[in-house]
């Protein structure tokens, strides 16, 4: 599909700003490992019937998605690149990145799909948008960079992990060692202005995430769906909820999480469902090295 792809479709939504935006120098090396493992440790091919050759080629300069992404993804989501939403959200967030700092660096935007094939997901946890604080975001939910100060909702979802499961915390909040195995941390919304959470929210995103959704939930094995907040489990209704699996409690911010977050024991509830649908647990334990993460094989 790469060889395909005509240079007039390479996005400044994805590309162009990687080298130049602050703060982009550690993100585009992160993003070359993302590219391998995507390459590397996926086999799937995507289903004939979403073939890109079937598809309507792009308007020039209107993005396609990354192809470096596992074809399981490109095969589900190349659809959305055709319709109406998706140039104008392409327009509004090239246009952000030109006058404002915009998170997760451009190369990083599909980070969670690089980390996580369509065929590999086993639990899908949702945000709503990314982390607008400098070097936190780097495309999975709730994740922020080694050496980042954890945020408060990644502080409770340690304690919580500690209070379930007897996992203590580690320092980093890197989290790809639970996207590599099956954890999906997608946000519904992929990009933010910096400093303005929600800033980019009602521009498209949320319809490219809930294809992502529908495509997690179309898959043919149980899924585990943690739903954290009131915004989260609006998305239900995406959710065939007699073949896949919900577990809903109040978001871990620390404005809510004593609301029903702390003691509902997501992580081992998550495993219970995985190994009762004939699936591998999750190993919640993360390396005190968080460069381990990008060592371990994808499971």
């Amino acid at each position: 599909m790469a060889k395909k792809k005509p240079q007039s479709e390479t996005p400044s939504l994805f590309d162009e700003e990687a080298t130049s935006a602050p703060g982009a120098e550690e993100p585009a090396r992160e993003g070359k490992t993302s590219q391998k493992i995507g390459r590397s440790e996926t086999t799937a091919a995507p289903p004939a019937s979403a073939n890109a050759e079937e598809l309507p080629s792009l308007p020039p300069g209107v993005p396609g998605l990354p192809a470096d992404l596992d074809p399981s993804w490109l095969a589900a989501l190349n659809p959305e690149t055709r319709k109406p939403y998706w140039a104008e959200l392409a327009k509004f967030v090239a246009e952000e990145r030109k006058k404002a700092t915009v998170f997760p660096p451009a190369a990083e935007v599909f980070n969670a799909f690089r980390y996580t094939p369509l065929n590999k997901v086993k639990v899908l946890l949702l945000g709503q948008d990314p982390y607008p604080g400098a070097g936190q975001a780097h495309g999975l939910c709730f994740s922020v960079r080694p050496g980042v100060r954890l945020p408060g909702s990644l502080r409770n979802i340690y304690q919580e992990l500690e209070e379930d499961l007897g996992i203590k915390p580690v320092k980093h909040g890197y989290l790809v060692c639970w996207a590599k195995q099956g954890v999906l941390l997608l946000n519904a919304c992929l990009t933010v202005r910096e400093g303005a959470p929600n800033s980019h929210a009602g521009k498209g995103w949320e319809q490219f995430t809930d294809a992502a959704i529908r495509a997690v939930n179309a898959q043919p094995r149980t899924i585990v769906f943690l739903l954290w907040g009131a915004y989260a489990q609006k998305k239900i209704p995406l959710i065939d909820t007699r073949r896949h699996v919900i577990l809903k409690s109040a978001h871990p911010s620390p404005l809510s999480a004593a609301n029903g977050f702390l003691g509902s024991k997501p992580f081992s509830k998550v495993n219970a469902a995985l190994i009762a649908s004939g699936q591998e647990p999750i190993d919640w334990r993360l390396p005190e090295n968080p460069e381990e993460c990008h060592q371990s094989q994808q499971k």
